[in-house]
């Protein structure tokens, strides 16, 4: 394993040398063209990019190297992007050398010979390096002739993927592209391909480029050879008006920059945060915007009439409404979803308990254990950057990162490329518990803890003081909420943690997820980590929001909501961006909904809920609103409003106007209030809950097939809505099995029905080679109507059967684009 000075706390040797006349001291092994830019002068590039490795492809930031005596010198110019520093070398740049300065501008020459004249509709015009420089350090005329010779074309553009187009004659061979495929993503299916003046990007003809990453190789090409298929020729970037912004797709917290027209979303861009997500973000962070530009959009309130039906109402009619409605139906409870900023979470936590005076408030779509409550309280909440709290640089500096329960490439794009880059720069050791070693598993050079779903504690068990791997207070482990499925597995974690030394972070799926639990949207949490069954946090809470005493009773989770609004225990529901197929039993949601008294749906976009919903608010998409999401890491990471509109409003806002016609004022309508409340409410000063740790479990009983699923990163899920091209992109849903249960079925079978206690879907089989005996792996939201919907509930039994037609999903690509049995 490698080491580096950060990893070991070594001082770093530092070199001076003389950049146009100026001293500088740099870290020993620093390239000139960073030294170049400590001194402020920036010469030009293509091919340099500071998070990839160098390669001296373009050789436009040629310098020039004169001996100064020490031997340092060079007779030609050089590569600054690819020369290290030495001790008293001399560099002199196109801003003091006229050599260094003819240099590049015949590179320039060279480059423009093929390069089109096409700037007026390329898309990278007004934003293009090559642009820029061509003027900064190219010739003032061209000596190119027209009649002597034809520029390069081809046909153009091509697809590289279903996102990615390519114009090659535009292509400068920086080969940024192929590098940020192979090194960042680990997707190797680009790559320059020809010889000479030949040469060219091409795409491996087996293999597609396939890759959740692939847009940022349109932002770092330097030239319009790689454009998007949705942006193209749809603007320019003097039309835009841009906005720092924070992804809303996944609790990572990627920074993204928002560029918008006349009211309207255009593209988004990687914003640049060393401490999170560097200069990359995933392809759904960039493409996955149009959901909230669809034509069903709500766009006013509505209200239930004497007929039945959904009218239009006023803003005051539908509050009024709604209150009304609440207070007549008798005990209520709330379901706020996971799509609500940090502020909208905190009005739902204040909603529930002030104006309806219930703790029946779940953000979650699944029940809460007593085991999961605990553990939240005591090894998540009020944990962040600087309270303990685990962050992307110590994945970076971590000996161990162990995965339970956690997908990174599908569930969390940004800490993949973070593990990926640990292990290739530190060699950091990716263990994970899952039932086979996934691409992105691979990817990350990491190493497969076989484990069937069920038998995740008695993995993590193992893990105690086991000689090949050896946890210490430099490892790391990773627990995804789906962890929580598994009896015992939670306290399983807590375990290895606490007798290694390990730290532990919990990675929700969702961006609003962390906000909410720090925000008190749980049955036995207020906000601030104050539990519900503590007298003195029920009194801290109460006093810091005005009013006589919360209620006493911890409430009921989702799943026990669902039930007792089945049975007529609840009668009204406040529900906000609660899909019924996310939920543990999409049937009973849907029939809770439809036996519930009163509902007031909080939603963007018209859906099977707002059209069971008595009352229908239109509230603000991420992008319409100003909010904060929390990391999986406890980092707040604020954002303002892109797009203001006249049709929706936050969360907070309409919970604040129920909540005045209720005569239970919630204090604020505006998301300064929320946080000017957030900050003199405080984290829980008290003391911490502990974990109560559960028995070790063993493994799940049960005869036959299990089930095993997670949600891969492009689904069916509707945040994709709209975006024909991302979807595109989606993995075909196949049903992986291993060797031994493939050899149950006939010989060349292709094709299976997978059958569990919800019904069946018919999918491509594939063999994983080193998948878990006993166990079938199928997508959890891009089959037909979703697995826990159509399927079963993950760990349950299933059963397989050979079928010899194979069934492709509305939506899926081709399955022979995956291949079939392997």
């Amino acid at each position: 394993m490698t080491t580096s000075p950060e990893r070991t706390g070594a001082e770093v040797e530092h070199v001076t040398l003389t950049v146009d006349g100026v001293q500088v001291s740099v870290p020993k092994d620093t390239l000139v063209i960073r030294a170049a830019e400590q001194v402020g002068v920036q010469i030009p590039r293509f091919c340099d990019h500071p998070l990839l490795a160098p390669v001296g492809a373009c050789r436009q930031c040629l310098v020039d190297v004169p001996d100064a005596g020490n031997g340092r010198g060079f007779p030609k110019p050089q590569a600054s992007c690819t020369l290290q520093v030495a001790e008293g070398m001399v560099v002199n740049t196109q801003a003091t050398s006229p050599v260094a300065d003819k240099a590049q501008q015949g590179i320039m020459e060279f480059l423009l010979i093929n390069h089109p004249l096409d700037c007026p509709v390329c898309d990278k015009g007004g934003e293009c390096p090559l642009q820029n420089q061509a003027m900064s350090n190219g010739r003032g005329e061209s000596r190119f002739s027209e009649g002597g010779g034809v520029k390069r074309t081809y046909p153009k553009p091509i697809n590289i993927s279903a996102n990615v187009l390519l114009d090659r004659e535009r292509c400068v061979l920086c080969a940024r592209c192929t590098r940020f495929s192979e090194q960042i993503a680990g997707d190797p299916f680009i790559a320059l391909i020809e010889r000479g003046a030949l040469q060219q990007v091409g795409i491996y003809e087996k293999e597609p480029f396939e890759s959740y990453f692939s847009g940022n190789t349109i932002q770092i090409c330097p030239v319009g050879a790689l454009t998007s298929a949705e942006y193209r020729f749809r603007s320019r970037p003097f039309d835009l008006v841009s906005t720092p912004s924070i992804a809303e797709h996944d609790a990572c917290g990627a920074a993204i920059r928002v560029d918008h027209r006349r009211g309207k979303v255009m593209r988004r861009l990687a914003g640049n945060d060393p401490e999170v997500n560097e200069e990359w973000i995933t392809d759904k962070d960039r493409f996955g915007f149009a959901y909230a530009q669809l034509p069903d959009r709500l766009t006013y309130p509505q209200v239930r009439d004497e007929s039945g039906e959904l009218r239009p109402a006023s803003w005051p009619e539908a509050f009024a409404v709604a209150a009304r409605g609440l207070r007549a139906a008798g005990a209520c409870a709330v379901l706020p979803g996971g799509r609500v900023t940090a502020e909208d979470a905190y009005a739902y936590a204040k909603f529930a308990r002030v104006a309806l005076g219930t703790n029946d408030v779940d953000f979650r779509a699944r029940p809460l254990s007593a085991e999961e409550a605990s553990f939240l309280a005591a090894e998540v909440v009020l944990r962040g950057p600087g309270d303990g709290g685990v962050t992307y640089a110590d994945l970076e500096a971590a000996s161990t990162v162990v995965l339970a329960g956690l997908e990174p490439e599908d569930e969390a794009g940004t800490i993949f490329l973070r593990l990926r880059k640990a292990n290739r720069a530190h060699g950091t050791r990716v263990l994970a518990l899952a039932p086979y070693s996934s691409r992105g598993l691979q990817k990350m050079g990491g190493r497969l803890l076989p484990t069937a779903p069920g038998d995740e504690p008695a993995v993590l068990d193992s893990l105690v003081g086991h000689s090949d791997f050896g946890l210490d207070a430099s490892s790391v482990l990773l627990v995804g909420e789906r962890l929580a499925t598994v009896p015992g597995a939670l306290s399983a974690a807590a375990r290895l943690a606490h007798r290694t030394g390990a730290r532990l972070a919990w990675v929700p799926r969702r961006a609003g997820d962390r906000g909410a639990l720090e925000a008190g949207c749980l049955p036995t949490l207020l906000p601030g980590g104050r539990p519900v069954a503590s007298p003195d946090a029920r009194v801290d809470a109460a006093t810091a929001w005005g009013v006589d005493r919360l209620p006493e009773t911890p409430g009921r989770d989702t799943d026990q909501i669902v039930s007792a609004l089945r049975s007529g225990e609840l009668g009204g529901l406040v529900i906000g961006g609660v899909d019924p197929d996310d939920t543990s039993d999409p049937a009973a949601t849907r029939a809770a909904i439809e036996a519930a008294s009163f509902v007031v749906a909080l939603e963007l976009r018209e859906t099977e809920v707002t059209r069971a919903a008595d009352v229908v608010f239109p509230v603000a998409a991420a992008v319409e609103k100003a909010g904060m999401f929390v990391t999986w890491e406890g980092r707040p990471r604020e954002f303002p409003a892109v797009l203001s509109v006249p049709h929706a409003l936050p969360d907070l806002r309409v919970l604040a106007g129920i909540a005045e016609e209720l005569g239970a004022p919630l204090g604020f309508r505006t998301v300064t209030e929320v946080r000017a409340q957030l900050t003199e409410m405080g984290p829980w000063d008290g003391e911490r809950a502990t974990l109560d740790e559960a028995a070790p479990a063993g493994a799940a009983s049960g005869e036959g097939l299990r089930l095993a699923t997670w949600k891969q990163m492009i689904d069916d899920g509707s945040l994709t809505d709209g975006e024909p091209y991302l979807r595109a992109t989606a993995r075909a849903p196949i049903a992986r099995v291993s060797p031994a249960t493939y050899a149950t079925l006939p010989a060349g079978t292709a094709a299976v029905v997978v059958s569990g206690d919800r019904g069946e879907l018919t999918l491509p089989v594939e063999v994983a080679d080193d998948m878990v005996d006993g166990t079938v792996w199928v997508p959890a939201r891009s089959a037909g109507a979703g697995v826990l919907a159509a399927l079963a509930a993950p760990g349950s039994p299933v059963r397989l059967a050979a079928t010899e037609t194979p069934a492709t999903p509305a939506g899926a690509s081709d399955p022979a684009h995956h291949g079939g049995v392997q």
